[in-house]
């Protein structure tokens, strides 16, 4: 719990390192698979097909990049989806943008609603 609310007060200069590890579309296949539950090294390279030494070298650098969190249970080492930095992102770039999208789209929308009245107003007139 206190991994989480540390990653959460991360300035938004802090996210380079998220960026570049979702760079990559090898790691962003591997946050897919552990979006749907936690899996051990093995089980995301049986997963996706790959070399169990590749899978590794990507959830280091997810690690590092805070994404994946791991569990030690014994012997085996149980990654997890951490998707507070994800949310950071959201928070910074899409939210902030969300809103100027959504009037740009209304205004589009009306906008060829006028001139599609416009229109036909013109072929009534002419039939």
């Amino acid at each position: 719990m206190l991994y989480i609310l540390y990653v959460s007060l991360m300035s938004h200069s802090d996210l380079e390192p998220v960026w570049r590890a979702l760079a990559s579309p090898h790691r962003r296949r591997i946050l897919d698979v552990l979006r749907e539950k936690p899996c051990t090294t093995g089980d995301v390279a049986e997963a996706l097909g790959e070399n169990r030494f590749l899978v590794m070298q990507h959830l280091n650098r997810l690690r590092e990049a805070d994404l994946v969190v791991v569990e030690v249970d014994g012997r085996r080492r149980i990654n997890h989806l951490n998707p507070v930095p994800i949310q950071r992102i959201y928070e910074r770039w899409v939210g902030k943008y969300q809103g100027d999208w959504a009037s740009a789209l209304v205004g589009l929308k009306r906008t060829v609603e006028a001139k599609s009245k416009k229109h036909k107003g013109r072929r009534t007139k002419r039939a």
